[in-house]
Parts: C-alpha cells; structure tokens; sequence
C-alpha cells in the first residue's frame, strides 16, 4: 500500500521531514483512506500518525573539555581567544602584583626586619610601580643593606 501521499501531508502540517513521520502499523487502514489535510489532522490528534522529536547537538564532547579544562588541560596557547588582558584585566594584573609586594614589605615590617621609615619609601615605591615583582623588592633590600640585622 502506498502512503506517500499522506507522509508528505502529515510532514507539511507537523512542519517535520518526511523521515520523521511515523504511522501506527495497527490503524494503517484508516491512514489509507485519509486523503484530505482534514483526515490527516484527526489522526494526528488521535495519535495514528506521529512525527519523531527533533535531534539537537550532543553536549557530550563539550562536557569532556569542560571537565578537562577544570583540571587546567586544554588551556594552551592555541585554545585561546582575544588578548591576554580580556582574561585577565591590565587593573586586575596590576592589583594581584601590589597586593603581593606590600603583603611582603609588611610581613618585613612585623617581623621587624625593617624599619618603619624603610617600610614607607617601599610602600610608595610599590605604589609607584618600581618594583617588577616580590623577587625584585627582596633583591633591592639586599643589595641596599637595608634589612636591620643583614639577615634575610
């Protein structure tokens, strides 16, 4: 029995390809006499004709590096996109720098390893921006001999 007809109508009002169309084997009679949109969305109602779901894109692959990425894999330079500072903010950059150079000039400060007035010029040339990193603030200490005790 030829059903083409009543395929291609099912799949023009369920807006689905013709693939997608399904007839229930049981009511195939009633399909075959259905020659009418009309006919056709009776049976669609009375679930004799049925039109398969939709695939969308599996999510499985994105959730692999998803997972790989939290373990920092696949964080190369290659898989990045835009500059490096729309990771990460010059001003977020410059705070993370700072932060960690007077936490360290302080920390001297409670320890006493350096003075007061010594914590102040650092400070501000923290501020200033003289200091590339922790390493360059402990290697200028040293080489100006301006730890109290010569220790450190």
């Amino acid at each position: 029995m030829n059903l083409r007809n009543q395929k291609r109508i099912a799949s023009d009002i369920l807006k689905s390809g013709r693939k997608k169309i399904k007839f229930n084997p049981e009511r195939s009679s009633d399909i075959k006499e259905a020659i009418t949109r009309s006919d056709i969305r009776t049976l669609i109602i009375d679930k004799a004709i049925k039109a398969e779901p939709k695939r969308g894109v599996s999510r499985s692959r994105a959730r692999k590096t998803i997972i790989q990425k939290r373990k920092g894999r696949q964080t190369g330079s290659g898989s990045r996109k835009g500059k490096k500072t729309s990771r990460l903010s010059k001003k977020q950059d410059w705070m993370n720098h700072v932060r960690k150079q007077r936490e360290f000039v302080q920390e001297l400060r409670d320890k006493k390893l350096i003075t007061t007035n010594i914590y102040r010029t650092m400070y501000k040339k923290i501020k200033g921006g003289y200091f590339r990193s922790k390493n360059h603030v402990k290697l200028y200490l040293t080489e100006n001999k301006l730890f109290e005790n010569g220790k450190k």
